[in-house]
């Protein structure tokens, strides 16, 4: 299990530098985003957003680290 060190990072939706937030596989998502996202309702073109950018930041990484191995 890889362990990651949080100083001050940006986030990966608003770019914004913070200490307090999430990491997703070595993605960070600040807390405001966090909150954001868990209460974002989806039928929104918010949820659309979050949804299309995490898939993007977080699960092509994802897939590209498999073909790596």
């Amino acid at each position: 299990m890889k362990q990651y060190i949080v100083t001050k990072t940006s986030c990966i939706m608003c770019n914004k530098t913070s200490k307090n937030g999430i990491i997703i596989r070595g993605k960070y998502i600040c807390s405001e985003c966090e909150t954001k996202i868990v209460n974002s309702d989806i039928n929104t073109d918010f949820y659309e957003y979050y949804k299309n950018h995490i898939k993007k930041n977080i699960s092509l990484s994802l897939i590209k680290e498999n073909i790596e191995l």
